[in-house]
């Protein structure tokens, strides 16, 4: 699949995995471990950044446990409307914006956030823009976040291939995440596998 091919899947994507998929679903085991990294590492005046936000039941979580400065990017315009259905405080106070982050992570300024993370987002990065790891690591002035699937999953299992194919549609690339943030110039401090994805919490040295 090439990257235009592949944001165009999740820009129009509808049923499952949609903005209104994950806000049915809403608050989950990544979103406790989170709230739990967040609680030791982040002060509440924290400037976060959810990378592939969707409807905002991560952030959601967040700003019920006191944070206030929350932006979110998402390439699919519908969930900032089933945001403001689902999460109407989370859609009245947060910042967000519609598109790529390859398109939109380039307008920020350096160090713009004190945290950025992602939630199943990074992993569908294609080959091709994996320049974008270093904007992340550009704009956030502390920690990075990640929460990918690892192969927890026993409905995922990889293999050695480098791509798999969820419901043979969109394709899953699977990385060392701790290798490409730390040949990136970062250290990790948390690893905390799941019963779907590994959050690991990396620190701009």
């Amino acid at each position: 699949m090439e990257p235009d091919d592949n944001h165009r899947s999740w820009a129009e994507r509808s049923g499952d995995f949609s903005p209104a998929y994950y806000a049915e679903i809403g608050s989950n085991e990544v979103s406790d471990t989170l709230a739990s990294v967040f609680e030791y590492y982040a002060d509440e005046d924290a400037e976060i950044l959810e990378i592939g936000c969707s409807s905002g039941r991560h952030l959601a979580r967040l700003r019920d446990d006191g944070y206030k400065n929350l932006t979110g990017i998402d390439i699919n315009d519908e969930s900032f409307d089933v945001m403001a259905d689902r999460y109407p405080r989370l859609a009245e106070t947060g910042t967000f914006r519609t598109g790529a982050i390859e398109d939109v992570l380039p307008e920020y300024p350096d160090d713009a956030f004190d945290v950025i993370y992602s939630v199943e987002t990074l992993q569908h990065i294609h080959p091709e823009n994996e320049w974008v790891f270093e904007e992340l690591i550009r704009v956030t002035s502390d920690l990075l976040i990640s929460a990918e699937n690892e192969g927890n999953s026993p409905q995922r299992g990889r293999g050695d291939a480098e791509v798999s194919y969820v419901h043979d549609d969109f394709p899953l690339y699977h990385r060392n995440w701790k290798q490409v943030f730390s040949d990136l110039g970062l250290a990790q401090l948390v690893c905390e596998p799941g019963s779907r994805d590994t959050v690991r919490v990396f620190r701009v040295l």
